[in-house]
């Protein structure tokens, strides 16, 4: 096992391009203790993405009576890795197409994370070719997805049955709506349990990560975070799991959710257009002009007040024709930031302009006292409220967040 980290071992761009960051010893130490194994002899154990065989090493330092096997795609590391563990059963191939007849005991390691495509805008570019025969293939993909959601996919189907999965994730599986379906797969497959580790874990990388584990053919969920004594504290544990969202429910949080009424209820909760979808659009200018506004973004917003004349997007477009962008810019409705840092960010967009990205609130029905409801989403007690549920999982709003925000019935 190389004294350094992956990242120092090979050139930057190497190792980012596939999405590989190394697990530090600690971690690594705490991934084999929660996997709970009953024995650790006879068991057949993979690591997926392999890099340098962290998990196997020091699995096999204490266990050695077990088969080992590691799956990786990058040839660099691959070459280092089997040099040092001739034991070891490895393979250089891609484990999301790796076709295995078999099963596993034990499936341990930190699969890589990122969004795969063009190296000018996404971080994994050495799989960009790959990326639609992924999409074919895995029953979670999502949304843009983010590639250790295949990963977690891929290694709950090979396991056996009470076999488990231990891997250290971004925990944004527990919240992002483009992890619906692996939620509900995780369901399915398994009693599923989450140590939130919160971030720091990764230097130099801005993720909050969580250690997943998932038993094989049992059923429920368990959520556990860090104390501050550094140890682990269940938050909670349910029997019947059916996919949903993954939050940090307490006393205070059901405490302010009662006797009021879910926003989704109140508001229809839609997304922007996107940039590809303003940039091609035929009206769409990137020089001002005649009866054009500015597309605005998040950068314009600010809690209860919007900036009409400044805006980042770059485009600009005729207010009179807003709404072939979409139905809802032409009317007066309340704009919530998308990546505020998990917080609450509203204002009401009096002028109907156009806007990029950025959650939007309509009204279901008329009558409805936006200045208030701004008021109440832009407040602290709302602020404590998130906070206390999602962490610093993400610094994204989602619609499925915004539509459970419990709203009081007076501003129903």
């Amino acid at each position: 096992m190389p004294n350094k980290p992956i990242e120092k071992l090979l050139d930057k761009d190497s190792w980012k391009s596939y999405g590989a960051v190394s697990t530090p010893a600690e971690i690594v130490e705490l991934m084999i203790s929660l996997a709970e194994m009953e024995s650790w002899k006879g068991l057949s154990i993979l690591e997926p993405g392999a890099g340098f065989c962290e998990f196997l090493g020091r699995i096999q330092a204490r266990h050695p009576d077990n088969h080992f096997a590691g799956i990786e795609v990058n040839p660099e590391i691959f070459k280092m890795a089997a040099a040092r563990h001739k034991s070891f059963q490895l393979l250089l191939s891609d484990f999301l197409l790796w076709g295995s007849g078999k099963k596993f005991d034990l499936i341990i390691g930190n699969p890589p994370y990122g969004i795969i495509g063009e190296k000018s805008h996404y971080p994994i570019h050495a799989l960009k070719e790959k990326r639609n025969a992924y999409k074919a293939i895995f029953k979670t993909w999502f949304g843009k997805y983010n590639i250790y959601g295949a990963f977690i996919e891929k290694a709950g189907r090979l396991l056996q049955a009470g076999g488990r999965l231990v891997f250290i994730v971004p925990a944004t599986f527990m919240v992002l709506d483009d992890f619906k379906l692996l939620r509900k797969f995780l369901a399915e497959q398994g009693r599923t349990k989450i140590y939130y580790l919160g971030p720091g874990i990764f230097q130099n990388r801005q993720v909050s990560t969580a250690i997943l584990v998932l038993g094989k053919g049992e059923k429920g969920i368990e959520l556990f975070q860090l104390d501050s004594r550094g140890q682990m504290k269940k938050c909670f544990a349910c029997e019947k799991y059916d996919g949903g969202i993954v939050r940090f429910e307490t006393d205070e949080t059901r405490a302010f959710e009662k006797n009021k009424i879910p926003l989704g209820q109140i508001f229809d909760v839609l997304f922007a257009a996107r940039s590809p979808e303003i940039k091609k659009h035929p009206l769409a200018s990137t020089r001002p002009g005649k009866g054009l506004v500015p597309v605005l973004t998040g950068s314009s917003l600010r809690p209860g007040w919007i900036d009409y004349d400044n805006t980042r997007s770059g485009f600009y477009f005729p207010l009179a024709r807003a709404g072939e962008l979409r139905k809802f810019y032409g009317e007066k409705h309340i704009v919530v930031g998308h990546t505020k840092g998990g917080k609450v960010v509203a204002a009401i967009d009096e002028r109907g302009y156009p806007w990029r990205e950025e959650l939007h609130l309509v009204p279901k029905k008329d009558g409805l006292n936006l200045e208030a409801v701004v008021g109440y989403l832009n407040s602290s007690e709302v602020q404590d409220y998130m906070k206390s549920l999602y962490k610093e999982i993400t610094p994204h709003l989602t619609i499925t967040q915004l539509k459970l925000l419990p709203l009081p019935k007076i501003l129903a």
